[in-house]
């Protein structure tokens, strides 16, 4: 299969994602086109592709929901060049995804963020993965949440979820806290053994994702909170903000290769605090 038809085949199945991922929030919000919608180009002199971001504030579930999908390709500036791999000897790179954030109402349904993304460069890879974040302690939910994790990377690999996970939990850490972000999940990267196993893989756990955030909210969403539990939420949004702002490389890699500043920041919640 050619390069050209492999990215072909992966910003499509992001574009079909974040369509039905939004269906799936709309219906949750039981309401219709709740989303404020935004096209974006990342050069404004030259075809370098762009995106769509759509973001959902205020809702009776969702106090804020991002679900953003890119496609964007050209030549990485000479200061971001040598960290992304395969562009030593060429700077032109390509790349599509999907990244979506959920920060909620009630504090008793924990934030959520998932993201896949197709690279290239000298070669392709594949990369993402998702994580839960909660502000009151649930054992159920995380069981439940790393029992399907599990069920979904053993279908394809049975090193897979221990691999990942212990990925995740590394990643999603809050060095100058010495802190979790929140639950762990899975996280992968530089994924390029065999692109149709690995593809297949991605489509997974973006359906994976589905399944189980439409599960978390709909057993959560109508629980009793107290005024303790939601400053507890906002002090936990705090230590969001510091690690999407400090250490996610999607947020890095977004900036530093001119996409779109709003897009990029969807991630923070509307409200946070800090003591």
């Amino acid at each position: 299969m050619n390069e050209q038809l492999k990215k072909k085949l992966t910003s499509n199945w992001f574009k079909i994602l974040q369509e039905s991922i939004c269906k799936d929030i709309e219906k949750l919000e039981g309401r219709k086109k709740i989303f404020k919608s935004k096209n974006w180009i990342r050069n404004k002199k030259k075809n370098e592709g762009g995106g769509e971001f759509r973001i959902f504030e205020n809702g009776r579930v969702f106090d804020k929901v991002g679900v953003n999908f890119s496609k964007v390709y050209g030549k990485l500036s000479k200061k971001f060049k040598n960290k992304i791999p395969g562009t030593g000897k060429n700077s032109n790179f390509w790349a599509s995804g999907i990244s979506v954030v959920m920060h909620m109402k009630n504090p008793h349904v924990p934030a959520m963020h998932f993201n896949t993304r197709y690279i290239y460069t000298s070669h392709g890879w594949f990369g993402g993965g998702m994580d839960v974040t909660p502000c009151i302690k649930n054992n159920n939910l995380k069981k439940n949440f790393h029992q399907k994790l599990k069920k979904s990377c053993d279908q394809h690999n049975k090193n897979y979820y221990k691999k990942y996970k212990k990925w995740c939990d590394q990643y999603f850490f809050l060095e100058h806290r010495n802190e979790p972000r929140g639950i762990g999940g899975i996280f992968f990267d530089y994924k390029k053994k065999n692109w149709s196993k690995d593809f297949d893989f991605v489509r997974d756990v973006g359906l994976t994702f589905q399944n189980i955030y439409n599960d978390i909210i709909i057993k959560n969403k109508n629980k009793k909170w107290t005024k303790k539990q939601k400053e507890t939420q906002y002090l936990k949004r705090g230590r969001y903000v510091e690690f999407n702002l400090i250490y996610d490389r999607g947020t890095k890699f977004g900036l530093q290769t001119g996409g779109n500043v709003e897009g990029i920041l969807m991630s923070l919640p509307p409200i946070a605090k800090w003591k």
